[in-house]
């Protein structure tokens, strides 16, 4: 691995701060025409890099980066029929464009499902600034099954540090107790 580790071009030069009030953007995939665009209302939230191999990365990235909007404030505003559900099995369903490949946006259609409500974006996507910038790195072991070699993984956690960005090898703490609270609410094992 190089010197300088590239994690992702929206980080890799540092973080950017969000803007106060921020009112949302246009995300936009990535062809020369006809493209997708998706309106979104306000700001993001839970703006995260991402390891996992489902997520979609632009070219030479080795993290993802990934945000939620609630679910009635992501609209669909232009070529809504260029995109297609990635893997129709998965819990979160990707919304790509067909012609590009880009990932415009991710909703989990379970409603018993403890995310149910919110919709997974690339704030990338947006010429807008003022982004709420990331927060942390998830599922990051997880980069070792797209070709990042497993005596690399140290250096490639201590350049998320030098980024501000805490390593998880799963969600955030915050996120991990949201899902564990929703799972005990399901099993009865927590009352409120």
């Amino acid at each position: 691995m190089s010197q300088k580790i590239s994690i992702h071009p929206s980080v890799d030069g540092g973080l950017k701060s969000a803007a106060k009030d921020f009112k949302g953007g246009v995300l936009k995939c990535h062809c020369s025409s006809d493209q997708v665009e998706i309106a979104i209302e306000g700001q993001c939230a839970h703006n995260h890099v991402c390891g996992c191999t489902k997520c979609w990365k632009p070219s030479g990235a080795t993290f993802s980066q990934v945000a939620v909007v609630p679910r009635g404030k992501l609209n669909v505003t232009k070529n809504a029929g260029k995109l297609k559900v990635v893997d129709s099995a998965a819990p979160i369903q990707r919304h790509a464009c067909e012609k590009c490949g880009v990932h415009m946006y991710g909703r989990i259609e379970n409603k018993g499902h403890p995310l149910y409500g919110v919709d997974f974006i690339h704030t990338e996507l947006s010429a807008e600034p003022g982004w709420a910038p990331p927060e942390f790195a998830a599922f990051v072991s997880s980069i070792i099954e797209s070709g990042t070699k497993p005596f690399d993984m140290s250096a490639v956690r201590g350049r998320l540090k030098e980024l501000k960005l805490e390593p998880y090898d799963c969600l955030s703490p915050p996120l991990m107790d949201l899902l564990a609270t929703h799972a005990a609410k399901q099993k009865g094992t927590l009352r409120e």
